[in-house]
């Protein structure tokens, strides 16, 4: 009986190491630290705070773009790759940066279907006065419905984003903070209006101006 008891525990404990791994992976930190470095080449357009230095990296936020074309409401992911991104958007808008400003840039190319805003004076011209680094790994899509940052060149985030209202064959330099829940609708009632071109045929200002009357959360 007890060389079968001891074979049974042998046999269950081999079992055991076969299927458990042999180390675990790393758990995710709660919170990761975040620089939000100040840019007095390019001071704030609007009074507004810095951040804290640090974002959670559990959970969604819904905030809510009240533009003048309808709502447009947007999920932040936080335990996504972009965790100091979604943390820095929820700062502007609980700032009411975004509100009554205009997005400048309009797509809708081959290449590049986007929505942008978050510049306060016109197209990449009026931020918030400070910077911080990408939150990308190379392997970003940017599919109909995402919200990234944009910026103008490596490290330089601050309160500019696009929303992909087709698709964005673009480099994987852009940190993708969520995805558009409702109203994807009015973002095709904005590309229907037309662009005004300025950079070519199909990259410009909206026809119709696009204006974000206030941003709310949920």
């Amino acid at each position: 009986m007890k060389r079968w008891v001891l074979a049974t525990v042998l046999a269950l404990s081999a079992t055991a190491l076969a299927t458990t791994p042999a180390t675990a992976a790393p758990a995710k930190p709660l919170v990761v630290h975040c620089e939000f470095t100040p840019t007095p080449e390019n001071p704030a357009a609007r009074p507004v705070l810095r951040p804290l230095p640090f974002a959670l990296t559990r959970g969604t936020a819904d905030i809510t773009f009240r533009t003048n074309y309808g709502p447009v409401t947007i999920e932040l992911n936080r335990a996504g790759a972009a965790p100091c991104a979604v943390h820095n958007m929820l700062s502007l808008v609980l700032q009411r940066f975004y509100n009554h400003t205009e997005c400048f840039r309009l797509t809708n190319s081959s290449r590049l279907g986007v929505l942008q805003c978050g510049d306060l004076y016109r197209q990449e011209e009026g931020g918030p006065g400070y910077k911080f680094a990408d939150e990308v790994s190379g392997q970003e899509t940017y599919p109909r419905g995402t919200i990234a940052m944009g910026n103008q060149g490596p490290g330089t985030n601050g309160s500019e984003f696009f929303i992909v209202h087709s698709f964005a064959n673009i480099p994987a330099n852009y940190s993708v903070m969520g995805k558009v829940v409702r109203g994807m609708d009015v973002l095709d009632r904005i590309v229907a209006a037309g662009i005004i071109p300025v950079s070519g045929p199909q990259d410009g200002l909206p026809a119709k101006p696009v204006k974000i009357e206030r941003v709310t959360f949920g």
